[in-house]
């Protein structure tokens, strides 16, 4: 898989927790979930408005790091603990105040550690992207080599400048200490499940169905183009671990005229001796077809079987913002996930 194609870590719910400087433009512009703008002559007290994190003009070497060299900093925290692959480092729009260069560092902390911590713990750092050039007014992909997971990400800029859009790929790590006995969202994004396969995502990536948090607007969710041939539209989620489904939720909220006529959900348990997905017969019900109405979640209580993967079917086509499937992980689900926890410590 395209290393850009994996789930954006920081915007799984992450949050800016410091920089070094923020004169002209703030640092929570960086994890924005829409891309950047720019509006020629929108001014302010400061001078023309970017839509990024920019800082003033260095003077001058020093900074509030130690081991600080001409530099500017940002501090970002992931939604969720995660393996690195790729850092973008997006400059759109910053044409004559891009920096000269760019590095990243990761830490993985425990807890929620305050800013004044990640600031002078520096020891806690590990470099994951060496010092390279930026242009202005693009996209910079950067490959991380690392098999460890994180928690909190260090942009460093040298030695000024603005930055648009910071983005963060790479596989979701969940803690099994918070999967361990609770029932919880099989389908979650941040739990560690994703988008196996889809057959149409036209308007909308199929992977907003499983992301966190309530659909604001219809582009928030999936949503397929006009079927005008026999057949219907649908997705497989790779479930968080293998487990046992106990409650469906399929939210319809903001379609309105374009909400599916019905779904239907079906369940495979994809082990090692099991069938490809691509198998039909390994497919079972776990939720026979239903009829959806527009702008409403719609809540079911199912009788699952141990399961790996589920296969959401909208017919004949249209738009669905979430997929919830509440349920419990199996022994040997919780234990994969706690194999995959301490094998990236």
């Amino acid at each position: 898989m395209d290393d850009q194609k994996l789930p954006d870590l920081l915007r799984l719910r992450g949050s800016v927790i410091a920089a070094s400087d923020e004169f002209y433009a703030a640092k929570e512009n960086l994890i924005k979930p829409n891309g950047p703008v720019f509006v020629p002559e929108t001014y302010d007290a400061k001078g023309q408005v970017y839509d990024g994190w920019e800082t003033r003009r260095r003077r001058g070497p020093g900074g509030t790091l130690p081991d600080d060299a001409a530099r500017d900093w940002v501090i970002v925290r992931l939604g969720v603990p995660g393996v690195l692959r790729t850092i973008v480092v997006d400059t759109a729009f910053f044409t004559g105040n891009y920096p000269q260069a760019c590095s990243a560092d990761a830490s993985s902390a425990s807890g929620y550690p305050a800013a004044e911590e990640l600031i002078t713990d520096t020891g806690r750092w590990r470099e994951i992207v060496p010092r390279a050039l930026v242009t202005g007014d693009a996209r910079h992909s950067f490959k991380v080599n690392s098999g460890r997971r994180f928690t909190h990400v260090r942009l460093n800029i040298f030695p000024d400048g603005g930055v648009a859009r910071l983005h963060v790929h790479g596989e979701v790590v969940p803690d099994p200490a918070l999967l361990d006995g609770l029932t919880v969202d099989l389908a979650a994004l941040e739990n560690g499940a994703d988008i196996a396969a889809r057959s149409d995502q036209f308007y909308s990536s199929p992977r907003h169905v499983i992301s966190p948090g309530l659909s604001r607007v219809m582009g928030e969710g999936w949503e397929t183009r006009r079927r005008r041939r026999p057949g219907y539209e649908w997705l497989v989620v790779r479930l968080a671990g293998r487990g046992v489904i106990h409650l469906a939720e399929i939210d319809t909220s903001w379609y309105r005229g374009n909400q599916p006529d019905s779904a239907s959900l079906q369940m495979t348990d994809a082990g090692p001796a099991a069938g490809s997905l691509a198998d039909e017969r390994s497919w079972r019900d776990l939720l026979p077809r239903v009829r959806l109405l527009p702008d409403t979640p719609h809540r079911f209580r199912v009788d699952g079987e141990p399961a790996t993967h589920v296969r959401l079917n909208i017919f004949p086509d249209g738009g669905v913002a979430r997929l919830r499937l509440y349920g419990t992980l199996t022994d040997d689900g919780l234990a994969a996930v706690r194999r995959r926890w301490d094998e990236t410590a």
